[in-house]
């Protein structure tokens, strides 16, 4: 396909059900510019919050994306440095690393009603939100996805999938309901889920594995699961136990089969920030899995070593 513009009434752009929604995306990089752009295109109004340099070339070019799933468009989005306005919803589709500085675009009183929904790395980062904002406000949701910024407003999706979870044990179904159509219409499989610690654990215990051992040795899955088989197992053992302590049941074999299904040039978040020498959610996904080992008491030696040997070499 050719890089051409679509509008809402394009024969390639789905149509947007029920009501218009305004929805802001805060970090439009390769989740988040996704995101916005395929909200845009299925008819809802879309405001990226990201600094000024890339909130007016948002403005002023729209969202490129290329996807062989989705195809080749241009969505124009609304663009600022800090919510100004009632929204639906606000997702946050930031690293890790950038959550604290990244939160001060979205005053508690500006938000007011609308949905926080978080697509982030990790199991920690839902309290730290309900501290700060509406406590029966907050989905943390799940999204399974390969997508890149490239460049301000330019998004490569190159994975054959975009799958989301939304979850809020708290939140008001209807809301999660009307947003998890949205998206569907807009692109992904969205649906909503009753357990938001079951959905986030069946996360973590795919992407940690993933993401420690990649990256621990500058390999793509292919080669990892294959040079590592032995880490590569106990990685997916011991995250499992982590994952069951914290009343998520994981399926051990069922998730090491599941790598082996991947594609073998795959590479994790984490080894691609490595590589491009951006901070890396070391700590959300690492810390995190060590902390509630211990919470737990569960022995996670390899998971700890692994972590330890991440950090010592500055990473």
């Amino acid at each position: 396909m050719t890089n051409t513009p679509s509008t809402p009434d394009s024969p390639h752009a789905p149509n947007a059900p029920g009501p218009r929604l305004t929805v802001a995306v805060l970090g439009p990089g390769g989740v988040g510019g996704l995101l916005a752009a395929l909200l845009s295109r299925s008819g809802h109004r879309v405001l990226c919050l990201a600094g000024e340099e890339t909130a007016h070339t948002l403005r002023t070019s729209g969202i490129h994306v290329r996807s062989t799933v989705f195809g080749d468009f241009t969505a124009p989005v609304d663009a600022d440095t800090t919510l100004r306005e009632p929204v639906d919803a606000c997702l946050i589709t930031v690293k890790a690393t950038a959550l604290d500085a990244a939160l001060t675009r979205i005053p508690p009183t500006a938000l007011g009603d609308a949905l926080l929904v978080p697509f982030l790395n990790g199991v920690e980062h839902p309290a730290l939100l309900r501290a700060r904002y509406a406590p029966d406000r907050v989905a943390p949701s799940v999204i399974r996805v390969e997508s890149t910024r490239t460049a301000p407003g330019l998004i490569e999706h190159t994975s054959p999938f975009a799958e989301i979870d939304l979850a809020g044990a708290k939140v008001p179904r209807p809301r999660l309901e009307a947003l998890a159509g949205a998206l569907t219409a807009a692109g992904p499989v969205a649906r909503v889920l009753d357990d938001e610690t079951a959905a986030l654990w069946a996360k973590m215990s795919f992407l940690a594995p993933f993401a420690l051992l990649t990256t621990r040795y500058g390999l793509p899955l292919g080669e990892a699961r294959t040079r590592h088989r032995e880490e590569l197992a106990s990685l997916v053992a011991e995250t499992a136990a982590v994952s069951r302590a914290c009343g998520a049941p994981v399926d051990q074999a069922q998730a090491l089969a599941r790598y082996d299904a991947f594609p073998p040039a795959a590479k994790s978040s984490m080894q691609r920030d490595a590589e491009a020498g951006r901070p890396l959610e070391l700590d959300a996904i690492g810390g995190a899995l060590l902390r509630a080992a211990d919470r737990h008491g569960v022995p996670v030696p390899v998971t700890a070593r692994i972590v330890r040997e991440l950090r010592e070499a500055g990473r």
